[in-house]
């Protein structure tokens, strides 16, 4: 019997990509300590892809991101310009290095990487779709539906951004998506806003991640979230956006704010640890309890069970 939880439900990672305009910048390291943040989001397997001067190359694998890069993996990947890393949850059946992230792609218009965080609804209709025309699949993962998409949409257009444009109108779903091609990277978040995505600087450099916390533990400072919808470039003329698909019905998942995020990230303009806080007095208000202490577990709970007991009076 097929089942659906263990086989679709696997959407909670995180994506981290930086360009950087200073040649004395370690891509990697920032990128290393990115996906250390992020951590929280997926624990299965991990990977980064670096861009030196267009070139790509890549190391991804199970497990933690300080068991998957060693400080000898670390000196392989060496330098570059650029660098996209992902870190993953998936369900048991696919723990499979093969499915792990950034994808790398080499197309006759060039080479790409790519990451993603999310869910497509309409992955099987696409991916049979494919197939039907010729598409080999070598993973369960969506993001090589994704990857698939983009591709054929960059044989007809005129450059990357173009055909993530093109692609991400037949997505359908919740996701977060970054694509570096060997001079750009470009990220695009789902018009729903159902993940969470934002843009921040390392000195003269930018950085997108799944979450602030992650471009703080770089050393850098959150500039503002993507908007659901938005599309944003960066190369060496700077961050450029295109609305997309802005002004649609836009809903955040809530479980961003109530377990998946960090609580020191800020979500779509919202505290996460003032967000758990407040969720966690509301709770007193609405079912009051006669108790001795108040505990939170997991540890997403204790924000929420510190505005518990500020409610209600009863010692955390």
């Amino acid at each position: 019997m097929f089942d659906y939880l263990e086989s679709k439900i696997h959407d909670e990672c995180g994506v981290f990509a930086v360009y950087s305009r200073d040649e004395d910048m370690d891509v990697v390291a920032d990128t290393y300590y990115g996906l250390y943040a992020l951590q929280h989001r997926g624990q299965e397997s991990c990977g980064i892809a670096v861009n030196e001067d267009g070139v790509i190359r890549s190391h991804k694998d199970l497990g933690l991101v300080n068991e998957v890069f060693t400080p000898e993996v670390i000196r392989r990947l060496g330098k570059g310009q650029m660098a996209l890393g992902h870190c993953r949850y998936a369900p048991y059946k696919d723990r499979t290095r093969s499915s792990s992230q950034p994808m790398l792609v080499r197309h006759i218009k060039g080479t790409m990487a790519l990451a993603f965080n999310g869910q497509l609804t309409n992955a099987v209709e696409l991916r049979e779709e494919l197939e039907l025309k010729g598409g080999i699949f070598h993973t369960t993962s969506d993001i090589e539906v994704i990857a698939y998409a983009i591709t054929r949409a960059r044989l007809n257009a005129g450059s990357i951004q173009e055909a993530v444009e093109t692609a991400v109108d037949r997505l359908t779903g919740a996701y977060s998506l970054v694509v570096m091609s060997p001079r750009k990277i470009v990220a695009a978040r789902d018009p729903q806003g159902i993940r969470p995505l934002c843009l921040g600087k390392i000195g003269g450099s930018d950085v997108i991640a799944s979450e602030s916390c992650a471009i703080h533990a770089a050393g850098g400072e959150f500039v503002r979230d993507i908007a659901p919808g938005e599309i944003v470039v960066i190369d060496e003329e700077g961050v450029h956006s295109i609305a997309h698909a802005c002004g649609q019905k836009t809903g955040l998942c809530v479980f961003e704010y109530v377990y998946f995020a960090r609580p020191d990230s800020v979500v779509d303009g919202a505290s996460v640890h003032r967000a758990r806080r407040r969720a966690g007095a509301f709770l007193a208000l609405e079912h009051p309890v006669q108790a001795d202490v108040v505990i939170g577990a997991p540890d997403s709970g204790l924000d929420a069970a510190l505005g518990y007991a500020q409610q209600s009076g009863i010692p955390y």
